[in-house]
């Protein structure tokens, strides 16, 4: 009994082509997963964050806009991260009773507990070794700023033209917010781009949002989808007419 068109077997060159279809399919999705992967990057740079009393918060402000209350804990964390929404926070808890204990309160002045952490060899740049991490207790004048009460417990400080934080007590000795490769060795890549930091004077980007990475674009992949789609479509079509 002959079999009706639509269920007969593909034939070789049928075959062929949907094999084709496929494998372009899968390795453009390969190369484009690859490229996301190689395009993933992090800044180097000291990020900067309020206590809450419990926990730590990333500072919607730069160290130099923001004027502390009495009282108030801040930290300083150095590593690499995308954006504002995967930093590292210090690794120390703000308790400003326990930084502050030895520096009692006086008349015209504020204490601001800061905790400075340099992080890890991991997110030190090459040749450099981080310091390690530590507490101080800040009394300035009511009207300091974070910048100002950083500035008199871990001097020296060194600033980019756009008023970020480049170094803490020396650390690191070069760089400032450059980018880092995301493939896992350290490597820098050229960029003129510097993270949307409050380490700056600026204020930072509100929505926590990634940096723009270089992920595989979801229309792209949908649309090769529509095209292998179409391919065997067609291929089925033209079964049917024969």
């Amino acid at each position: 009994m002959l079999r009706s068109p639509s269920t007969a077997p593909l034939t070789t060159p049928l075959r062929a082509l949907l094999v084709t279809l496929l494998a372009a399919l899968l390795a453009a999705s390969a190369v484009l997963l690859g490229a996301g992967g190689a395009e993933a990057a992090g800044y180097r740079y000291w990020s900067f964050w309020e206590g809450n009393g419990k926990n730590w918060e990333y500072a919607t402000q730069g160290p130099a806009l923001l004027l502390p209350d009495d009282g108030t804990v801040q930290g300083f964390r150095f590593s690499v991260s995308e954006d504002s929404a995967d930093a590292d926070q210090p690794r120390r808890a703000p308790d400003f009773g326990a930084i502050c204990a030895s520096t009692p309160a006086k008349d015209g002045s504020k204490r601001v507990a800061l905790v400075i952490d340099p992080g890890t060899p991991e997110d030190a740049p090459a040749g450099e070794e981080p310091p390690a991490l530590r507490t101080a207790c800040a009394q300035v004048a009511p009207d300091a700023s974070s910048a100002e009460a950083l500035a008199s417990v871990a001097k020296p400080l060194r600033y980019d033209s756009s008023a970020m934080i480049c170094a803490i007590s020396g650390y690191p000795k070069t760089g400032c917010g450059e980018q880092v490769s995301g493939d896992g060795d350290g490597g820098k890549k050229d960029s003129s781009e510097k993270p949307s930091a409050p380490s700056s004077a600026s204020s930072a980007d509100g929505d926590g949002g990634s940096s723009g990475g270089g992920g595989p674009s979801v229309g792209l992949l949908v649309g090769i989808g529509a095209v292998l789609l179409l391919g065997v479509a067609a291929v089925f079509q033209a079964r049917r007419r024969r």
